[in-house]
């Protein structure tokens, strides 16, 4: 690997400090202009991921396609973006890291103004597909830049902002789309990249040094891990994205999606492991921080974008609140990572912060697995005060353990593994959970509706109860009033139902960081950033 690029190959920056730093301990304003400029990117990239969910409706609409086809839009971006994570490394040593950058940024807001312009599904989704690809590599360049640029003691904090957009932006998606699409059109919310990009743009243009392109490194790619990688990597999404809906393996499409995944995957891991100058350096997941950091992550993944998956869709289905209310409930949990992280990892091992993190956010999860159709935004504010406190607690600790033991010449590579394990992590967590809810669902409606027969008393009793209210209320038709009592009382219980298949969602997510936490207590000390050893 060349030397010659200073941040795409970020053995350059550990070698030679950058000249505009006087203090080695502390970066220049130039280089934390250009570290919060890629902030935005990695903001409105993952934004991007959430801010359609809330008005696909209105969408499929406006294109005229029906809602069985209307997920694709949020699936085609994911494919582009878990696709281009593990490319950035290699793409940024060809293009150098700047051009790369700002080419990305630039179509990803040009990308992003098209899906406005599409009149049918696939237009949309071919402009969802490169809106992904384009933006998908703003994630890990984002943090790439946070461990080559920021001295030791400053990466806390530039981690704690990185970790700010992986939580705060997918929380406030869909309020940003609901808001957007109900008082302004759909198409609005397509624009929202253009002046944010704009300023990204502007500021690293001026910040980041230029540097050649190595051209001839394309001569040398792994294109046979590239093509087994994208083919893969695109049936394993579409699977986890559209399973749910299909039955899984009832259906003769997913069936096919999965042989080719696996197939795939299998080629492609045989692959990065033979050959010399492999896309994806597999053999990082061999040191002992990394391969458990990167285990924790992906399960981090899983519980971070499961929670914001089933957290809307909890309020908005059992609960009837708009996209303004869940926003409400939501889009602040983020907020706690600058205040309270880059303190607590000089005096304290950053392992057992994560563990704690990690500990406390699985008990916000717990803390929900005994919610009752009453159970709203009002009964959710402790939790999510829990939960944000943990979540502050987990990905900048845990980012600082998987990377303590990585050489600075592999920062990017160990970026693409971690950023493309916790976006996937964050695939099998929405499909596990959305399988979760439909399948307990289920299973609690049947149990219930046994006990809700017309041999007990009370039922006898609740139906006679409610066939006043109704014939007291406009119907006076004694047999109609019973029969919209006893629709009523369905209603009743599968709602219970509903309800009880959330909480249940909510135990599996509070399991799997419990998991998390043991991964993260495999792992070695590390040095903690402007402190001691610990």
């Amino acid at each position: 690997m060349s030397n010659s690029l200073s941040l795409s190959t970020p053995a350059t920056p550990a070698a030679t400090p950058d000249p505009a730093i006087a203090d080695p301990n502390r970066a220049s304003a130039a280089i934390w202009i250009a570290v919060l400029a890629a902030m935005i990117g990695s903001f409105m990239a993952i934004l991007s991921i959430q801010i359609t969910n809330a008005s696909l409706a209105n969408i499929e609409g406006g294109i005229g396609t029906g809602a069985d086809n209307g997920s694709w839009i949020s699936t085609s971006y994911l494919i582009g973006e878990i696709i281009v994570i593990p490319l950035t490394d290699y793409l940024s040593r060809v293009f150098s890291f700047r051009r790369y950058m700002l080419a990305s940024a630039t179509l990803f807001a040009a990308f992003s103004v098209a899906c406005a312009f599409t009149h049918d599904l696939p237009s949309m989704i071919a402009m969802r597909g490169l809106q992904g690809f384009a933006g998908g590599v703003l994630i890990p360049m984002a943090f790439t830049l946070v461990l080559t640029k920021l001295p030791k003691p400053q990466q806390p904090v530039g981690l704690a902002i990185f970790a700010l957009s992986v939580t705060f932006a997918p929380a406030i998606g869909p309020t940003i789309g609901g808001y957007l699409t109900e008082n302004y059109g759909w198409r609005t919310i397509f624009f929202v990249n253009v002046i944010p990009t704009a300023v990204m743009v502007a500021a690293l243009y001026l910040t980041l040094e230029k540097q050649k392109m190595q051209l001839g490194l394309l001569k040398e790619g792994d294109w046979a891990g590239i093509f087994t990688m994208a083919i893969g990597l695109s049936a394993l999404q579409a699977v986890l994205e559209e399973g749910n809906k299909d039955d899984w393996f009832s259906s003769p499409f997913i069936v096919k999606l999965a042989v080719i995944a696996a197939v795939s995957l299998t080629l492609f891991v045989t692959i990065e492991l033979t050959i010399e100058k492999p896309l994806i350096r597999l053999r990082l997941l061999t040191q002992r921080n990394f391969g458990f950091g990167t285990i924790a992550m992906t399960m981090v993944g899983f519980a971070l974008f499961g929670s914001v998956y089933i957290l809307p869709a909890y309020l908005g289905q059992a609960q009837g609140y708009n996209a303004e209310q869940i926003g409400n409930v939501l889009a602040w949990t983020g907020l706690p990572q600058l205040v309270l992280i880059p303190k607590l990892m000089q005096r304290f091992d950053t392992r057992y912060i994560a563990i704690t993190g990690l500990l406390i956010f699985a008990y916000s999860c717990f803390m929900n697995t005994a919610m009752s159709p009453d159970y709203a935004g009002d009964q959710l504010w402790i939790p999510n005060i829990v939960r944000a406190v943990g979540q502050a607690m987990v990905l900048t600790p845990l980012t600082s353990v998987l990377t303590g033991g990585i050489a600075p010449q592999d920062a990017a590579a160990a970026s693409g593994i971690s950023n493309m394990f916790r976006n996937l992590g964050g695939a099998i967590g929405t499909a596990t959970l959305a399988t979760i809810i439909t399948k307990r669902e289920q299973f609690h409606s049947n149990i219930i509706g046994q006990s809700v027969t017309l041999g007990r008393e009370e039922v006898r009793t609740r139906i006679a109860q409610m066939t006043d209210y109704f014939m007291n209320h406009g119907v006076p038709d004694p047999h109609a009033a019973r029969e919209q009592a006893i629709i009523a009382l369905g209603k009743t219980v599968k709602r219970q139902a509903l309800v009880m298949g959330y909480s249940d969602a909510f135990a599996v997510i509070g399991i799997v960081l419990v998991i998390a936490a043991i991964a993260v207590l495999l792992t070695r000390r590390v040095k903690a950033a402007g402190g001691p050893a610990h």
